[in-house]
């Protein structure tokens, strides 16, 4: 791939077209943020604190969208989620903690300083050395660790995915897949060989992480994969509980291997 000379990033404050139908919505529910804050009473009573629920809240709708492939819902939630964004810039204003334009300028200033390969010299053509370069730009701008900008309230198995990956990212991994495979082997190995519940709970969570990381070295995001087999069991899972109904009887009187039938009918039929 051929060296491209560096660009140029957009100064702070450069003017854009007036016309933009993105820039004047962004600007119009600005403005709708700023007439609920002084007249609506619900929207007065909001605190950093008292959102911090609800976003969560919609980013996980906004997941479910993504997850069902409902892009329309998708559009709805992001949008949900910017009122979100531009609620706690309007809390910030208030305050004097944050104003808006500082946080999306400082965010500019570090795409601009984390992606050297477009606006400096730096030589990067794979997304592998994109984010090899990322982790160690990170560590020179004061992180003590790879491994620090890992929120601690993630879900246990996307935390598993991210401190995999930034650890990969500076080199430390597998070379190839049959090792990856081979400790999940071992790992397994040393679940039956544990010798009381608590080295069996220690070994099943080392298996689950190793899981994990073979998934990450095959390119499958984990979260993604685990769900949809989520989704294709709750599917399989109503299919006999329909085919218990269209009987006049309920699951629960349903001999297993009956169900075994059912889920075998299921497994068949087109999503």
């Amino acid at each position: 791939m051929p060296q491209v000379l560096p660009l140029t990033p957009p100064a702070a404050g450069a003017p854009y077209p007036s016309n933009d139908p993105a820039l004047a919505a962004f600007e119009r529910l600005r403005r709708i943020m700023d007439q609920l804050r002084e007249h609506c009473p619900w929207d007065r009573k909001q605190t950093f604190e008292s959102l911090r629920s609800l976003t969560i809240e919609e980013v996980y709708e906004l997941s479910d969208a993504i997850a069902e492939r409902d892009w329309a819902g998708v559009s709805g939630e992001m949008g949900d989620l910017f009122l979100h964004l531009l609620f706690y810039a309007k809390l910030g204003q208030e305050d004097g903690s944050l104003e808006l334009s500082e946080s999306l300028n400082a965010m500019c200033a570090k795409l601009i300083r984390r992606h050297p390969h477009l606006y400096s010299d730096v030589q990067a053509d794979t997304p592998e050395q994109v984010k090899a370069n990322w982790e160690k730009i990170k560590l020179q701008e004061g992180r003590r660790s790879v491994l620090e900008g890992v929120p601690r309230s993630l879900p246990a198995l996307v935390k598993a995915m991210r401190v995999q990956e930034k650890a990969a990212g500076i080199g430390f991994d597998f070379p190839n897949m049959e090792d990856v495979l081979g400790k999940v082997r071992e790992e397994l190995d040393e679940i039956l060989a544990a010798e009381n519940p608590e080295q069996r709970a220690e070994e099943w969570g080392d298996l689950m992480f190793s899981l994990v990381n073979a998934a990450r070295f095959a390119g499958i995001p984990a979260e993604n994969a685990l769900e949809a087999a989520n989704r294709k069991f709750i599917r399989r899972f109503e299919t006999i509980e329909k085919e218990a109904a269209e009987q006049g009887i309920s699951i629960t009187e349903m001999s297993m291997e009956a169900m075994q039938a059912a889920w075998d009918r299921a497994k068949v039929k087109p999503r």
